[in-house]
């Protein structure tokens, strides 16, 4: 094995040690609440993580794209959830060549995109299930209210080809009580009109330990827990040292005393900021901050740094939102301790169609 030291940059660094503690810790506690786990693979890209995931008791995958769903599916993975509304024919039909050889469930938060599920999947040898997208928060997809996710599953189970499968959120982080609330009323009056959820999915990493507190709950939906991040530790999820995925990024300019330049910018770390100062954590100088990216390029002011890095120094950044990371890479590096194990091809890398 070679040292990291040694690789060419900018590059994606993931730990596995880390990898593999993040999913056994979170498998632990679906496992103690009753819960069922599907992880969404968005995070990651990858087919060998989601399989481990499969391996340690989760009970399918998520994905959010079509692009994704083939690429696991030809990995062999063959319980896939996506929760996202499927227009038009082109996608229409490559879900339908989906469902003809994985178990696969949609959903919808319109008649209009109910009525084209039918439309394709009407005298299928196996009904689409397809849950009601809920906003519960959010403010993004969803049906807006309890009583509109009622009238929307009496739809599905009145249409051709499609089954009722329950429910669907990804709710506002830190809003848990009113999560748990929504789908709670939600399952009530389903139950109350004969159709009782048999699914009832919620989703999201930074709320991950109050999870069991979303009673009407059966499945979780975590992504980012794989990988941990910088928001996900300010959200208190987990701590640096659990954060599997790093960039690594070498300094190549020292314009003034407190300015580096290194060679990772936008295309390398993401523009999300998420709420905090700076565009990633340097591990080794944690006084410096990300003060800007352009494509190629990344500033850090280093005035708090009792040290300084030098031209040609190595640098390892814990980056605010890793998923983005993922899908700016064809390729990540594995690691384990300081040694690297292996270079991958993400192999649903940039599959967003």
């Amino acid at each position: 094995m070679s040292a990291i030291a040694e690789l060419d940059t900018p590059a994606v660094l993931i730990d596995l040690d880390r990898v593999e503690a993040n999913l056994k810790r979170v498998q632990d506690y679906a496992d103690t609440h009753g819960l069922k786990l599907r992880p969404h693979i968005k995070t990651h890209k990858l087919p060998r993580f989601a399989k481990r995931a499969i391996e340690l008791g989760a009970v399918g995958i998520t994905v959010q794209k079509l692009g994704e769903a083939e690429v696991m599916a030809d990995a062999g993975i063959t319980e896939i959830f996506l929760p996202y509304n499927i227009i038009g024919p082109a996608k229409l039909a490559r879900l339908k060549a989906l469902a003809a050889r994985i178990n696969i469930a949609v959903t919808a938060d319109s008649a209009q995109t109910v009525a084209s599920l039918s439309a394709t999947f009407a005298g299928a040898t196996k009904p689409l299930t397809v849950l009601v997208e809920c906003d519960t928060g959010m403010g993004r997809c969803g049906v807006q209210s309890p009583a509109e996710a009622v009238a929307l599953a009496q739809k599905i189970a009145a249409s051709p080809g499609l089954h009722f499968g329950g429910l669907m959120t990804y709710p506002a982080a830190g809003q848990v009580e009113a999560n748990a609330k929504w789908l709670a009323d939600a399952k009530a009056a389903l139950t109350a009109a004969n159709l009782p959820p048999e699914v009832i999915s919620n989703g999201g990493t930074p709320d991950i330990w109050r999870a069991h507190e979303v009673i009407a709950a059966t499945e979780h939906r975590p992504g980012t827990y794989i990988y941990m991040d910088r928001f996900q530790v300010a959200k208190n999820v987990g701590s640096f040292a659990d954060c599997a995925l790093t960039v690594l990024a070498t300094v190549v300019s020292r314009p003034t005393e407190n300015r580096a330049i290194i060679d990772a910018g936008s295309k390398a770390l993401t523009s999300d900021t998420l709420g905090m100062t700076g565009f990633g954590l340097i591990e080794a100088y944690p006084d410096a901050v990300i003060v800007g990216l352009s494509e190629e390029h990344g500033t850090i002011d280093l005035t708090n740094c009792p040290t300084k890095p030098a031209i040609g120094e190595k640098l390892r950044i814990i980056p605010n939102h890793a998923c983005v990371v993922s899908n700016l890479f064809d390729s990540v590096t594995l690691i384990s301790g300081n040694q690297v194990v292996e270079t991958v091809h993400v192999d649903a890398r940039g599959r967003v169609d």
